[in-house]
């Protein structure tokens, strides 16, 4: 039992460090954005201040100064950078504007593609649009009029226009890149969840075998030695065996089962998930309860995948199962019939007459688990009584081939 609360705690820690990994993830993140949000700008400074001053040198036709305004208008657009995700569309515009002085430099634009690209690829290209429009037809039309220099030739006109078509085009592509990588990332942990949840749902139809199966055994052993304690001792001694042996059983498959829910990093289970191999073993256990088991397989057996080997297993189980609650010691048959195409299992008691066990079969979920189990491989499953008394479970698996 100290290994049982060892092996619990140690899940339970596994969960804990696993959601604290998480936070912490999110935590570094968020952290290198924060980082990538200053670092940004600052470049974009750096070599505005830098490209300025050639710029300006290196401007023929028409000469420029670079006076007070050209330098703060330079210092403005980096600076309007640092809030680009909060508030995208309104960073555009001082960044645009801050190339609308009479001698600025062509350095400026930085800044504005910068935050074009930005509030493009964020949700608001219509908005990024407009502007970058807007600030195209004032430096063809009105600034050459309200600051009295040289109107654009048509030349240079369609050049300007072709320099900002390109800017969208790229702004647009990256944009769509981007809302690609993310439904990929969202498809990707839509699975993953799925694939979680499917493994709670294998997990808990598990559980329910296991625990009910031998939970059942011992109840029939428990009572089968209260009832012989006075008349047949040595019976008990066979009855506390089969009770340590059930028990046993059932603790070490849900070790097993647990240790399948740990993470990645643990160690995997030391055990394989049990398979037709192990139908004489567990018809032995069950026979050991004082149920009378006969296990026949027709046909030629052949490998089968893991899972049909599983589902075949704990149908088997809970059918038995099932025996011992509600048929008393009835004798039963187990019987694989192996086909071309399927495998059919047949698990047939001759316990009590339908009127007598009706009242007896609860509301349990063990033959709507089993049906699961052959639906989720492409099989179906019947269950029910048998016209002169007992009852019947008939499962069809089919077989894939295997190489």
């Amino acid at each position: 039992m100290p290994n049982e609360v060892a092996g619990y705690c140690s899940f339970d820690m596994t969960v804990h460090h696993g959601a604290l990994g998480h936070r912490a993830t999110r935590l570094l993140s968020r952290q290198r954005i924060a980082h990538v949000d200053v670092a940004l700008p600052l470049v974009v400074l750096v070599a505005q201040l830098v490209a300025a001053p050639l710029t300006a040198g290196l401007a023929v036709l028409h000469p420029v100064h670079l006076g007070a305004l050209d330098w703060i208008l330079l210092l403005a657009g980096p600076a309007a950078l640092l809030q680009r995700r909060r508030h995208p569309v309104a960073v555009l515009c001082v960044c645009l504007a801050a190339t609308l002085a009479p001698a600025g430099s062509s350095a400026a634009y930085l800044s504005a593609i910068v935050a074009f690209f930005g509030a493009a690829t964020a949700g608001h290209r219509y908005a990024a649009w407009a502007a970058i429009a807007v600030r195209l037809i004032w430096g063809i039309t009105a600034a050459p009029t309200i600051y009295g220099a040289p109107a654009l030739s048509l030349t240079d006109a369609l050049l300007l226009a072709g320099w900002v078509l390109v800017l969208i085009i790229a702004a647009e592509a990256t944009r769509i890149q981007t809302e690609r990588a993310e439904a990929a990332r969202a498809a990707e942990d839509l699975e993953r969840r799925r694939r979680a949840s499917e493994q709670r749902l294998r997990t808990a139809r598990d559980l329910h075998d296991v625990i009910g199966h031998n939970i059942s055994l011992i109840i029939v052993q428990a009572s089968m030695g209260l009832d012989l304690m006075d008349s047949q001792p040595d019976q008990v001694r066979a009855a506390l065996g089969a009770i340590k042996t059930a028990s046993k059983e059932a603790l070490q498959e849900l070790r097993t089962m647990l240790t399948t829910l740990r993470t990645s990093g643990d160690i995997a289970p030391r055990s394989p998930a049990p398979g037709i191999d192990r139908l004489p073993e567990l018809v032995e256990l069950t026979c050991a309860a004082g149920l009378q088991v006969d296990l026949e397989i027709t046909g030629m057996a052949r490998p089968l995948p893991t899972a049909v080997q599983l589902a075949t297993y704990r149908i088997i189980q809970e059918s038995l199962t099932n025996v011992a609650r509600h048929a008393g010691a009835a004798p039963v048959t187990v019987r694989l019939t192996y086909s071309d195409t399927h495998l059919r299992i047949e698990v047939i008691d001759t316990g009590k007459p339908h009127a007598a066990r009706t009242s007896a079969m609860g509301t349990g979920s063990g033959i709507a688990g089993m049906r699961e189990r052959a639906a989720a491989l492409g099989g179906d499953l019947d269950a029910g009584f048998c016209p002169d008394g007992g009852f019947r479970v008939v499962a069809r698996l089919p077989i894939q081939a295997t190489r």
